[in-house]
C-alpha cells in the first residue's frame, strides 16, 4: 500500500502548501511531504523555474528522445462495470475478439508503420480471453515488434511469468483513482471492483520479471490533487522495491465533453503540466506516458518538459489498423496522427524519435 489508508490528507496538503517552493527547487532528492507541496497550488507561480529543472533532469536521463508506441486492442468482451468506460458490461452494442488471423494482420500493419514497441490490450473478461488466448496472441505479435507489453485484467505472478516466458516484457495497469469510496461508486460490478487486488498487480508484474512496469490514475474521477499525490507515492514505492524494473507513470484525463467529470475533479492543462514537472523533479528516473486523449498541440508542448513515451497513430477499437472496421472505441481520442506525422513533430522540436530500445533474448 503505498500510503497509509485513513490519512489525514488535507493536514498534509496544508502543511506541504506553507513550503517554500523555490528552496526545493535546489534539492537533488525530494522527501513525499516536498513532492505534495510541488504537487499544490502554491507551486503554480513557479512553473517556469520547475519546468527548467525538470528538462534538465529528462536530458540528464533520457537524452532528448521520446519513445514511440501503438496499442492493439484485442477484446471488447468485459464483465466489468465501470461507469466511464465505453466498454462496460451494461452497453448494448456488439463485442468482438480477434482471431489470431486477424490478430496477425493488424499486427503486420502495423510493424508496417515502423512502429516496434506494441501494447496488447483487451476489456476484463478472463473467460473470452483466457490465458491461452492471450499466450497465442504474444507469439503471432512477437515476430513483428521488439517489445510487447499488455493491458489486461489482472493476473497472479505465474500466470505473468507464463506471459513473460511467451514473450510479453512490460505491464501496463491502472489504479483509475486511489480514493477508495469513489473507486467504489465508479467501479459497480465486476473483478475490477477488487481494490486491493489491482493496487498490488503492478508488484506482481515487477515479481514475474517484466522489465517495465506502467501504472497510473484516471483524472477526472476524484480529487486530481490526491490521486497524482498516491500515484507519485505508489511509483516510488515500485522504484524502492523492484529497483532492477523500469517504473513509468501515464496521466490520461477524462475528456468532460465526453464523460461527466464534476468541475472539482476536473485537471486543468496548467496543473496537467504542474504534475508531469513535480513527477520528474521527485522521480528522476521515472517514464512518463503521454496517450492520444490529448490534443496534438498540447501533447507537442509537453515533448520537452518531462515527457518520455508517446502513443502514435492510435486506434482504439477492436483491430483496426487492417482497414477493416471495427466496433465503438474504449474512448475517443483527440490527436489522431499517424505515426509519420509523430515522428515529423517530435523531431521538429528537436527530439529524436525512438522506434527501438530492447531487443529480447
Amino acid at each position: 500500500m503505498p500510503i497509509e489508508e485513513g490519512f489525514d490528507f488535507a493536514a498534509k496538503l496544508s502543511k506541504a502548501a506553507s513550503m517554500d517552493i523555490p528552496a526545493l527547487l535546489h534539492k537533488e532528492k525530494l522527501r513525499p511531504d516536498e513532492f505534495l507541496a510541488l504537487l499544490s497550488p502554491a507551486a503554480l507561480p513557479h512553473l517556469e523555474a520547475m519546468a527548467a529543472k525538470a528538462h534538465a533532469l529528462t536530458v540528464q536521463y533520457f537524452g532528448k528522445t521520446i519513445q514511440l508506441y501503438s496499442p492493439l486492442y484485442l477484446s471488447s468482451f468485459c464483465t466489468n462495470e465501470c461507469v466511464y468506460c465505453g466498454f462496460r458490461a451494461s452497453h448494448k452494442e456488439r463485442r468482438q475478439i480477434l482471431s489470431l488471423e486477424e490478430v496477425e494482420s493488424n499486427a503486420r500493419a502495423l510493424a508496417s508503420t515502423g512502429i516496434r514497441h506494441l501494447l496488447l490490450l483487451t476489456g476484463e473478461a478472463p473467460k473470452r480471453t483466457p490465458l491461452g488466448y492471450l499466450v497465442d496472441c504474444v507469439k503471432v505479435v512477437r515476430h513483428h515488434f521488439s517489445s510487447v507489453g499488455i493491458e489486461i485484467h489482472p493476473l497472479d505472478e505465474a500466470q505473468y511469468a507464463i506471459l513473460k516466458e511467451a514473450g510479453v516484457d512490460s505491464l501496463t495497469i491502472y489504479q483509475e483513482t486511489y480514493d477508495r469510496e469513489i473507486y467504489r461508486k465508479v467501479h459497480l460490478k465486476g473483478p475490477k471492483s477488487d481494490y486491493d487486488y489491482r493496487l498490488e498487480t503492478p508488484a506482481r508484474g515487477a515479481q514475474a520479471g517484466f522489465r517495465s512496469v506502467n501504472i497510473g490514475a484516471l483524472y477526472g474521477l476524484a480529487d486530481p490533487l490526491f490521486d497524482a499525490y498516491c500515484a507519485g507515492l505508489h511509483a516510488k514505492s515500485l522504484q524502492d522495491g523492484f529497483p532492477a524494473t523500469e517504473i513509468s507513470l501515464s496521466l490520461p484525463r477524462l475528456n468532460p465533453a465526453q464523460v461527466s467529470v464534476p468541475p472539482e475533479y476536473r485537471l486543468s492543462d496548467a496543473r496537467f503540466v504542474q504534475f508531469i514537472l513535480a513527477y520528474r523533479l521527485f522521480l528522476p528516473r521515472l517514464g512518463i506516458t503521454l496517450s492520444t486523449r490529448e490534443t496534438a498541440a498540447f501533447r507537442d508542448n509537453l515533448i520537452p518538459l518531462g515527457v518520455t513515451r508517446m502513443s502514435a497513430g492510435s486506434i482504439t477499437r477492436i483491430g483496426g489498423y487492417d482497414g477493416k472496421e471495427g466496433g465503438s472505441s474504449q474512448f475517443d481520442i483527440s490527436d489522431e496522427r499517424s505515426v509519420a506525422e509523430m515522428d515529423a513533430a517530435i523531431r521538429a522540436r528537436g527530439y529524436e524519435p525512438v522506434y527501438k530500445d530492447w531487443q529480447p533474448l
